[in-house]
């Protein structure tokens, strides 16, 4: 499995890039690889502000659809257009081209409930 330390994670298999006041976020490499191989990603919240812990779309594999949560309260700036053509892109490469939103961090958003790289794959085992 693949952590980067850089990134920081929930417990909802979520990672989070933050630059400046925007944070990129998909599902990690754990996420991916229970999920198993992914046919479609719906993500239609494009332009809506979402507190931490809700609902930002849907991830659809051969055996199961999967809520997103959010992991950091903000307005959905950017989603994947790549993910339409490729929902694979997010079990070949879950950090990079994998990647499915963009959010403007909402002012004094709360990121103390994100775990460092070390306590994500603590809790993945």
């Amino acid at each position: 499995m693949n952590f980067p330390a850089e990134l920081k994670y929930t417990k909802d298999h979520e990672w989070v890039r933050i630059e400046g006041d925007i944070a990129t976020v998909g599902i990690t490499d754990f996420a991916q690889s229970e999920l198993g191989d992914i046919v479609f990603v719906e993500i239609e919240t494009q332009g809506e502000s979402l507190e931490e812990h809700a609902i930002f779309g849907t991830v659809e594999a051969v055996k199961t659809v999967s809520d997103l949560f959010m992991p950091v309260s903000g307005t959905v700036v950017e989603v994947n257009a790549g993910l339409e053509a490729d929902p694979a892109d997010v079990n070949n490469d879950p950090y990079g081209k994998g990647w499915m939103i963009k959010v403007k961090l909402s002012e004094g958003a709360d990121l103390s409930s994100l775990m460092d790289a070390a306590a994500y794959e603590a809790l993945v085992g």
